[in-house]
Formats: C-alpha cells, structure tokens, sequence
C-alpha cells in the first residue's frame, strides 16, 4: 500500500499591492463613486488594507496608470475617481498592439463577426438624429474629392458612419471593440498610405449597402440589417485588400535595378 502523500503546489500568492488595487476597485464600485469624487487619504487606506505606506501609493500609482484616478498634490489635493475615456482606453489597447505584426486582414476578421452584430443591436435604440448623422456622413463621400485633404476627410467620414452606427448599440462592450477596430483602419501605417492614394475608389458600391442598412434599419428588419451588414463587410476587406496590393506594386516597380 503507498502511503507515499501526494502535495499539491501551492497556489502562487497574488502581490499585496494587486489586491489592494482590486480592493479599491471594488469600494469604487460599492460606494458608488463617481468621477471626481475623493478617496479616502492616504492614512485611512494604510489603516482600511492594514498595509504599509510604500504599498498603498504603489497601488495608488496603478490605479492612476489604469487611467482611473488622478492624484492632486497642495491643499485640497489627494486621490480623485477619474473617468477613463474611450479614446484613452483606445489609446492603452493600441500602445499593446504596437510592436504586434497587426494587418488588414486581421481587422476585418473581427470586422465581419462583429459589424453585422452591432447594426443589429443598434436597432432598437438609433433615432432619427441618428438617421440624420449617417446621411450627412455619406454626403461627405459621396462625390469624387477635389484635392488630397478631401480625400483623407472622406475616408475617414466612412469610417465614421459605422461609429455612428455602433454607438446606438445596447451592448457597451460590442460598441466598444467596433470603435477600437475602426479607430485601427484609422491609425495602421498601411492604412494611412492606402487612404492616401489618388487610386480610384468603389464608393457607389459601398455607399448601396449603406442606404439598403439604413432602409433595413428603419423597417427594424434585423435578418436584413445584419446580411446587408454582412455583405458591405465583405466587400470592404476586398476593396482594402485589393488596394493594398496595388500599394505594394507600386513600391516593387518604384525600387531601384
């Protein structure tokens, strides 16, 4: 018989300073504070988390990272409940993504899992401000662009008609991860340069699927709303695709002997 006794590893023990940083979090949250609200001083947090001082501002200094409090130093000063924009958290999730191979392709993946959900999503809530916003964002792109400068403003407005579009969604999380994926055909290097080009666009084609989606919206015809969605997706990672490899002709012809 083996009496031989079987130890199980211990778990890996969490640092003092992460679980004060979720312990705050969690007051936030309980306490209802709201931006610009105070948290407790200093003192009383070393005596709430029986910590010691250099732990408690070492928590501190996570939490202003994370871009949800701000420290104020003078009279009056201390920690204060910040609001974290969704441009900053943007900002955070593109700094991770900066030294990543990211690419066209990867992007419209996501892209066309997840535009047809939040046009659907959107149904219920876009109004007739909202109906307004989208088609004074196709009026901006829907003629050839007299110089460069235009042509940048309109690249950027069609981008802009699906932020619309996904700010009406229900789902904060879904609106969320459409925003960050447009603002990225924003910002990616081979974007830029795409969207540069004096290369002809298929506006008219993307622009169909754009009054066919408000159309469908409108019925709140959901099954259409997410198959046109699903559709105008396709065809712009084509389209982007297809201009990207006209790019790299370019430089390939444009490289010395």
């Amino acid at each position: 018989m083996n009496t031989e006794t079987t130890h199980q590893p211990d778990p890996v023990r969490r640092k003092r300073t992460d679980e004060i940083v979720d312990a705050i979090k969690e007051s936030i949250i309980s306490e209802n504070l709201l931006p610009g609200d105070r948290l407790p001083q200093e003192k009383d947090l070393i005596t709430r988390y029986a910590a010691g001082k250099g732990t408690v501002r070492e928590a501190l200094k996570s939490l202003e990272v994370q871009g949800l409090i701000r420290t104020k130093t003078g009279p009056g000063g201390g920690a204060f409940i910040d609001s974290m924009t969704e441009s900053r958290a943007m900002s955070l999730l593109s700094n991770y993504l900066f030294t990543r191979q990211l690419s066209i392709s990867n992007i419209y993946a996501l892209r066309k899992a997840l535009e047809p959900l939040v046009a659907v999503s959107a149904i219920g809530n876009i109004d007739a401000k909202g109906f307004e916003q989208l088609h004074q964002l196709i009026a901006v792109y829907d003629h050839e662009p007299a110089d460069e400068a235009e042509r940048w403003d309109q690249r950027m407005a069609e981008l802009d008609f699906h932020g619309v579009v996904a700010s009406y969604s229900d789902n904060v999380l879904l609106a969320f991860i459409c925003h960050f994926l447009q603002r990225l055909l924003k910002d990616l290097a081979v974007c830029k340069d795409i969207y540069q080009r004096p290369e002809p666009v298929e506006r008219n084609v993307g622009i169909h699927y754009q009054y066919r989606l408000i159309d469908a919206m409108r019925r709140q015809d959901a099954a259409a709303v997410q198959q046109i969605m699903t559709e105008h997706m396709q065809h712009a990672e084509d389209a982007m695709l297809g201009l990207e490899a006209t790019l790299e002709e370019r430089f390939l012809s444009d490289r010395p002997e």
